[in-house]
């Protein structure tokens, strides 16, 4: 008998975690040059009734005829992710000036958005920014945007959500973005890399690229993105002989310092956290734009399960130096087999 597409992606993905868990080790797959623009959009595969993503690009002021073009392609990269993807999409910043001001506009759209559930929301700030040497701003057609606007309007909604500030002088966003169960891209590393931005166009086009999933299990995820962007950025400017300008960075934990994806190693930060706490990444690859027609095949309440015990076993691993060899294996052996019976059918399961 043949293994399902659904115990496929289980059985590698608990494989997987398994061996590089106990030997401390991530997975290194070498990644090529640039993004590519997604491929053909195809039908969503997932289960009936399934909530899909919720993805809101906002796009800023252009002030020139070439970079209006250029945000116009990532708005159509962002639309075709979003139909591979069966996720609803909402643009913010393309539509003809009315009173009502783009920033109105995002404020309404986030206040309208169901506050909690499984579907995740994404929100993708394309353009320019400024920062003054005190605060950032994203540039919009009327009044500009702020980390505190954003934050504010953010606060009230507990589903996991991603920010992708992918816009010059975007690091401020990030620390004044950073919470619980939400991931948050910046461009830059600081507000003072105020020069246009690569790295947005990189990351849409990474989100569908086969080259940029390092895991193998047919999907794209946004720690897998922000590396594959983060790469073909440099090698932009690497093959232009240009002075990098950029450096973005990926924060998931919630404390707002953000990590460079040259401190990733495969999947995982090289560098030990300075208070311990689980290094920025294990949540960003939980999440995908583009799930795969067996991920999207399982039930939300098993997708949550599943992240919740893999997370905890990237905790332990953590550990693993202060805990007794014999300690550590025997509390993995205990999360695994957790692992195990997420994936397990409820009329398999044996009685309590």
């Amino acid at each position: 008998m043949g293994i399902a597409p659904v115990e496929r992606i289980a059985m590698r993905r608990g494989f997987t975690l398994l061996l590089t868990t106990a030997l401390g080790l991530g997975i290194h797959v070498g990644a090529d040059a640039s993004a590519p623009e997604p491929g053909p959009a195809t039908p969503p595969t997932g289960t009936p009734g399934e909530p899909a993503a919720h993805l809101l690009v906002v796009v800023g002021a252009a002030g020139d005829p070439e970079y209006a073009m250029e945000f116009e392609a990532q708005v159509r990269r962002w639309k075709t992710l979003a139909d591979a993807g069966g996720a609803r999409m909402d643009v913010v910043g393309q539509e003809a000036p009315d009173p009502e001001t783009d920033r109105d506009r995002l404020a309404a759209l986030l206040a309208g958005v169901p506050k909690e559930g499984p579907a995740d929301l994404w929100v993708v700030l394309v353009g320019h920014g400024t920062f003054d040497g005190r605060e950032a701003r994203f540039n919009l057609r009327g009044p500009d945007l702020s980390p505190a606007d954003l934050s504010g309007w953010l606060a009230p909604i507990r589903r996991r959500t991603v920010v992708v500030a992918g816009f010059s002088a975007s690091a401020p966003f990030l620390p004044g973005l950073a919470a619980t169960n939400r991931i948050v891209l910046s461009a830059t590393r600081t507000g003072n890399e105020q020069n246009y931005t690569r790295f947005g166009g990189q990351l849409a086009g990474a989100l569908s690229d086969p080259a940029a999933d390092r895991d193998q299990d047919g999907q794209v995820s946004v720690l897998e993105a922000f590396l594959r962007a983060a790469h073909g950025t440099a090698e932009f400017y690497r093959t232009a002989g240009r002075l990098m300008t950029e450096h973005a960075l990926l924060d998931d934990d919630g404390d707002g310092r953000g990590t460079p994806a040259d401190w990733f190693r495969g999947l995982r930060v090289e560098r030990q956290a300075r208070d311990g706490a689980v290094p920025d990444g294990m949540r960003a690859h939980q999440v995908h734009l583009v799930p795969s027609a067996a991920e999207q095949a399982l039930p939300a309440s098993v997708r949550a399960a599943r992240d919740a015990v893999e997370r905890e076993v990237e905790a332990l691993r953590v550990r693993k130096a202060s805990l007794p060899e014999e300690e550590y294996y025997r509390q993995l052996e205990v999360l695994m087999l957790r692992l195990a019976a997420v994936y397990q059918p409820a009329d398999a399961r044996p009685s309590p």
